[in-house]
Parts: C-alpha cells; sequence; structure tokens
C-alpha cells in the first residue's frame, strides 16, 4: 500500500459494474469499506438496421470518416452487421477510409481484428480532445460524412463541434446502458448515500450518474439523493463524468492525474481524509443554515402582514407599479448629520454599534429629516468577524483594522463558525428596535457584508488598492479539491452571513441587503469562479419571502452575474447609466441606485436636474428604488440630501 494513502476505514461507494470486483479489491486494498453496487449493463440494439445500412455505406465509400468512442461498441457494431454483410470485407473499407480512434480502447479493439486506425486521441479522451486533436492534427473533415459510433446516450457538443467544422455527421447508436438486472445493492447504496452513510463515492463513467439518478427517481428519492451526495465526496475519474455531474447540479471533489481505476481510487484514498472532513463541515453548515431559515420563516407570516409590506419601497422590490419611485440613501444616518455626531462625541463607534437603543435613535432620526422610504438598520459590516476570530479595532484615522488577518492556510487555525448566531444578538435587538420606533409603514432593511468583502478585509488586514494578498490567496487555491484557504475561509463567512441575515429577518426586517464594496477589484471571470457559487448557496439560503438587495460596487461588467433568484434586487452604482445597467441586468429584476454620490455637494438646482435625467431614463419601467450609487458623502450638506429627496416624490409622481 502505498503509504499516504490510505482510506483509513471510511465507507467508499462505488457504482463499477464491469470491473466491480476489481474495484472491490482496491478500495479494500487501500483501508476502505467498499460499497460497490453495479449500476449498468451494456445492452446491444438488437435488431439494428442503422448499422447494417452503416457498414454498406462504408463498403461503397459514402463515408468518409469513422470515429469510435469505445472499444465495446466496436465490438457491438461488428456483431449487429456479421450476419448480414461480409464482415471482412467492411473491415478491408475501413482500413481504406480515415479512422479516428478515443482513447486506447477502441484501438485494442481494431487490432485484435489485425487493422491499425489512422488517428489516436489522447487523454482524457472527452470530446473536447477529439475536436482539439482533428484541429491540430489537421485532420480534413470539411465537406466530408463522418460515421460516429456513439455510446449510451448522444453527444450534442462533439456532433456540433463536427458540425462547426464543415463535416455532415451520421450519429450511429449501438447499445445503451440499462439497470443491471440484480438493482437491489444499488437501491441499498443509494439509500446509504441520502441518509448520509457513505464518506465517498467513487465514479468511472458518466452513465453510472445517469442510471444512479434514474433509480433515485423510481425509488422516489430523487431530493434526499441530491441532499445526501451534497455532504458526500465525489472522486470522478475524468472530464466527462465530472460534466455529467455539473449537468446534475452535482459536484465533483477531484479527479486523478490520470483517467484510470487505480489512479482514481489510489488518489482519492490521498485526499480522502481532507475531502471528508471538507464534507462533513458542509453538512453541519447546512444544518446551521437550515435552522437559521427555519427561524425566518416562522417569523415569515408576521412580517407579511406588516403595513410595511404594501409601501411603496415594498412593491418596488417584487417590481410592482408605484405612484412614485421610493427612495432612501446608502450611509443616510452618518457623519454628515449634527444628530449623529452629537451621539457619537460620547462613545467610540463600535460602542454605537453595541447599543441597540442609539442605532435605533440615529437612523430613526435620520429618516424623520429625510423623509425617505425605508429604513436600514445602523451597524456595520465588520462587527461579524469578531466571533469568527478576528480581532477588529476601528482606529482613528485609519478605519478598521483587523489584528491577525489570514495570509496562509496554517492560519485558518483560528478561523471560527458561527456555533453562537447570538453572539450578534446586538445587532438583531437593532432591527427589533428600529422596527419598533420606526412608523409602521415604512420598511426596515437588514444587512451584512458579501463574503468577497469580508474575506477582503480579513485578508488585508484593512482596506486595500490593489487586494494583492487577496487574489494570492485566491489563485494559490486553485486545484485544490475544497477550494484551499480560500474555499475555507469563503464557506466560513457564506455561513456565517446566512444565519445572520435569516436571524435579522427573524426580528423583524423586511429586506436585507448584501454589499460587496470591493468587488471592483475582480473581472467577471475571477467573480464566477471564485465568489459567486458562495453568493448563489448564500441567497439561496435565506428565507424565501424576503426581497434581498444585491449590491457590488466599482464593475459595471459584474452586474449580470448579481441577478441572483426571483425576489433579488441588483443595486448598481454610479459608474453606469442606469437605463444600460438595467438593460444588461435584465428587465424582469427590479433595480436600486444609482446618483453619484458627488452630485450632492452641488447647488440644489444641479441636484435637481441630474435625479430628473436618471428618473426619465427609466420611467418606463417598475421597480426601481431610487439610491445612490454609494454611500453619503461625510462632506453632504444636510439640506442637499433633503432636496434630492423632496426631487424624487415631486419628479417621479406618475
Amino acid at each position: 500500500m502505498s503509504v499516504d494513502a490510505d482510506f483509513s476505514g471510511l465507507h467508499v461507494a462505488s457504482l463499477e459494474s464491469r470491473r466491480a470486483s476489481e474495484m472491490q479489491r482496491l478500495i479494500e486494498r487501500y483501508g476502505g469499506v467498499a460499497h460497490v453496487s453495479p449500476s449498468m449493463r451494456e445492452v446491444p440494439i438488437e435488431p439494428n438496421r442503422p448499422a447494417i445500412d452503416f457498414a454498406y455505406r462504408v463498403m461503397t465509400g459514402e463515408i468518409n470518416v469513422v470515429i469510435l468512442m469505445t472499444g465495446v461498441g466496436f465490438r457491438f457494431l461488428l456483431r449487429a452487421i456479421e450476419k448480414h454483410v461480409d464482415t471482412q470485407r467492411f473491415l478491408d473499407s475501413l482500413s481504406d477510409i480515415t479512422t479516428i480512434c478515443r482513447g486506447p480502447k477502441p484501438v485494442a479493439a481494431m487490432r485484435e481484428l489485425g487493422i491499425k486506425p489512422t488517428h489516436r486521441v489522447g487523454e482524457p479522451n472527452t470530446w473536447r480532445e477529439i475536436l482539439q486533436y482533428i484541429d491540430h492534427e489537421k485532420v480534413s473533415i470539411a465537406n466530408q460524412v463522418i460515421g460516429l459510433q456513439e455510446y449510451g446516450i448522444s453527444n450534442a457538443s462533439l456532433v456540433a463541434g463536427l458540425e462547426a467544422r464543415g463535416a455532415i455527421v451520421e450519429p450511429l447508436r449501438v447499445y445503451g446502458w440499462e439497470f443491471p438486472e440484480q438493482t437491489d445493492a444499488l437501491r441499498e447504496n443509494i439509500i446509504a448515500l441520502s441518509e448520509g452513510k457513505r464518506d465517498l463515492l467513487l465514479l468511472t463513467s458518466a452513465h453510472q450518474i445517469v442510471n444512479m439518478m434514474r433509480m433515485a427517481e423510481q425509488m422516489g428519492v430523487s431530493d434526499q439523493l441530491r441532499r445526501g451526495l451534497y455532504g458526500t465526496a465525489i472522486a470522478s475519474i475524468g472530464p466527462t463524468t465530472t460534466q455529467m455531474l455539473n449537468e446534475c447540479e452535482l459536484h465533483a471533489d477531484m479527479e486523478p492525474s490520470h483517467p484510470k481505476m487505480g489512479h482514481l481510487v489510489v488518489e482519492s484514498a490521498r485526499q480522502s481524509s481532507s475531502m471528508v472532513t471538507q464534507k462533513r463541515r458542509w453538512r453541519e453548515s447546512d444544518a446551521a443554515i437550515q435552522i437559521s431559515r427555519n427561524v425566518a420563516i416562522e417569523n415569515e407570516d408576521a412580517s407579511q402582514k406588516h403595513p410595511s409590506v404594501d409601501s411603496l419601497f415594498m412593491k418596488a422590490c417584487r417590481g410592482e407599479p408605484t405612484e412614485r419611485t421610493p427612495v432612501w440613501l446608502m450611509r443616510q444616518a452618518g457623519r454628515y448629520m449634527a444628530e449623529y455626531r452629537e451621539v457619537r462625541a460620547n462613545q467610540s463607534f463600535l460602542e454605537l454599534c453595541y447599543n441597540p437603543k442609539l442605532c435605533s435613535e440615529v437612523m430613526c432620526t435620520a429618516v424623520d429629516r429625510l423623509g425617505v422610504d425605508a429604513a436600514i438598520i445602523f451597524s456595520d459590516l465588520l462587527p461579524l468577524l469578531e466571533p469568527l476570530g478576528f480581532d477588529l479595532e476601528f482606529v482613528a484615522g485609519d478605519g478598521p483594522v483587523i489584528h491577525n488577518p489570514i495570509r496562509e492556510e496554517a492560519d485558518l487555525a483560528r478561523l471560527k463558525r458561527l456555533d453562537d448566531p447570538q453572539s450578534l444578538g446586538f445587532v438583531y435587538e437593532t432591527v427589533r428596535q428600529t422596527r419598533q420606533d420606526l412608523p409602521e409603514h415604512l420598511p426596515v432593511i437588514g444587512f451584512s457584508g458579501s463574503p468577497f468583502t469580508l474575506a477582503s478585509y480579513a485578508i488585508e488586514g484593512g482596506g486595500s488598492k490593489v487586494y494583492t494578498n487577496t487574489k494570492k490567496l485566491m489563485y494559490r487555491s486553485i486545484g485544490s479539491h475544497s477550494g484551499g484557504a480560500w474555499g475555507e475561509l469563503m464557506a466560513t463567512l457564506s455561513e456565517a452571513i446566512t444565519v445572520y441575515l435569516n436571524h435579522q429577518i427573524a426580528a423583524g426586517a423586511q429586506c436585507v441587503q448584501l454589499f460587496d464594496s470591493w468587488a471592483g477589484c475582480l473581472s467577471p471571470n475571477e467573480y464566477a469562479e471564485f465568489v459567486l457559487p458562495w453568493m448563489d448557496k448564500i441567497i439561496s439560503g435565506i428565507a424565501p419571502g424576503v426581497p434581498l438587495i444585491n449590491f457590488a460596487t466599482g464593475n459595471p461588467e459584474l452586474l449580470p452575474l448579481l441577478r441572483g433568484d426571483r425576489r433579488t434586487v441588483v443595486g448598481v452604482d454610479w459608474r453606469i447609466p442606469l437605463r444600460r445597467a438595467w438593460d444588461r441586468i435584465g428587465h424582469d429584476k427590479s433595480v436600486q441606485g444609482n446618483l453619484d454620490p458627488a452630485v450632492l455637494l452641488a447647488e440644489p438646482d444641479v441636484i435637481r436636474s441630474r435625479t430628473g435625467d436618471l428618473l426619465r431614463s427609466v420611467s418606463d419601467l417598475d421597480g426601481h428604488i431610487f439610491n445612490l450609487g454609494h454611500g453619503v458623502f461625510k462632506e453632504t450638506p444636510v439640506d442637499n440630501a433633503i432636496a434630492l429627496v423632496d426631487a424624487v416624490k415631486e419628479l417621479s409622481a406618475r
């Protein structure tokens, strides 16, 4: 046994059929408890008239190129035609035309019969490699008729790729995959996977996934199986199998260095401890999120009956027509107001955040003075980091500082989960107090920082202009089965954010907003790879009936990635005209924004003019919430903020 390859008694499931006994021995050899259940059997299509026609067309020169996808498929093809055509003549004709084999197995099947293929495509033998090989070797397929021996189900991507290169594709199915004759072991494995009783699942074929899901559907346990698989480490033999997992909305935690069964078993044994630890942590996280979601949903009935549900703001969140455009301002209670400065003079910023009555007072004062249509709770993005193990301080002149940032994987040892959501009880009490003190017709908005912004603070130790340490940790995590240090940090933050927001909803928030203040440093590709999966997880974990505003600043190219689910409102900063932004996002979504905060430093007539321009640009669309493209500047005259709110109310009246 390889010294570092040891399943250490973990329960390992496999759906291998043809080599089931070999898989069983390998798993046991490397210290696993094997649960091997054959999931399919290859069944030739009989009678197969298309296969006979195919053979005649090869012999008469009507087919110019043949692509063989599998060795067993080639053998089934010969079996289908042997009683109807001269097999040797068919083989001779095949030798005279271009043949392309996907990997070693069809090559071996051809050689058994004394013929040699023209081309052999190397690992990992997916449809992409076939097309890449054709391009690299300049195989002439334009205006050629290609006979494509398929297996199981048709590969639409390969057919489309060949046709895009000018080929005329004639697909041929010679066999399909049915369930094994005895399915008891497969059913037993599916139930065990559904119940979280298997630590790992090893997959050697895309069609094992198809048959597993088909059988689960027959058994009526599809949803349970998906939940169980989410908490099970999954090892995929290669890209084709991984792609099928993705199509089934499942995830492969690792692929071996070579798409072979031995490599799959040894390398998954080597990584099994870390993979299973990560998956168990995800199961615990899912349980914590579900508990918080249930807490929020219990309060949902009361929230839906609250008078503020029929407010202009909530109607706009739902995309409903409103008699005028609702307006509120980010950072509407802050240093630009004398009342706020008076309160702050007697305590530090963190002390203020820990005092729900004062938080409610400063927000309700701002709402009353400005006349806005919604109140966001007074708090900050960063106190959420403290119960996760971060030493946070607000330093005069420097802003927030994290004294123990995460820079390397070893630093994760001090990272904590939000085991006790009530450690943030002062925020939930701020929600309750604000809801109690605010007029009933106005909704309360809860909020949190988004995982990328919180991660950036946690890694950089404070604000940054280039995010060197953050991106270094991101990119160093590429290739790790669990996302490495970046994945662990984002998983911890995402769980905490979801639980945090659900408890704010339970305390009385009618809406919540996610702030991604630093996402603008990311390209769309970086956001899609390193952030979007975690955002999707957060959004799906928040109580479903509550509107959620997803706001990211700095890069308008990210806007289409912020759409979230059906109740998501997309926040827009000032760097793009609102109409153009809404066109990119899609008119099926409500939007929030997006006047440049600097406009509030101008004269009232300029404020009114720019406000009117913005409102007119989207006046034909429902679902607009007027806001600034970011928070109110501390230099802003209060009268200018009031003038803005008054202008919105007057100019948007319908």
